[in-house]
């Protein structure tokens, strides 16, 4: 039976064009970092409808005492809105 020769290659041949990409290689510490990160974004989820109520809640109640008007609260949320950005 023949064996199979094997063909060498020079460096210098492959693939012509540019070069690939390498892919990202995570480090060990990243899962758990992505894992921490995932719950962090779950609490978030879970909080934040409740603390939007809150507030509205709170704005009702501001009304409703009258200790400030309703273009105070739309100046306030307004103030708030140019501080983000």
């Amino acid at each position: 039976m023949a064996t199979k020769k094997s063909i060498s290659r020079d460096r210098g041949q492959g693939r012509a064009g540019g070069r690939s990409k390498k892919k990202t290689v995570s480090k060990p510490g990243d899962t758990g970092l992505n894992k921490r990160l995932q719950d962090l974004r779950e609490q978030v989820d879970i909080m934040l409808p409740e603390i939007t109520g809150r507030i509205a809640a709170l704005e009702h109640l501001l009304l409703e005492k009258q200790l400030c008007s309703r273009k105070e609260l739309i100046d306030a949320r307004q103030f708030v809105r140019m501080q983000e950005s």
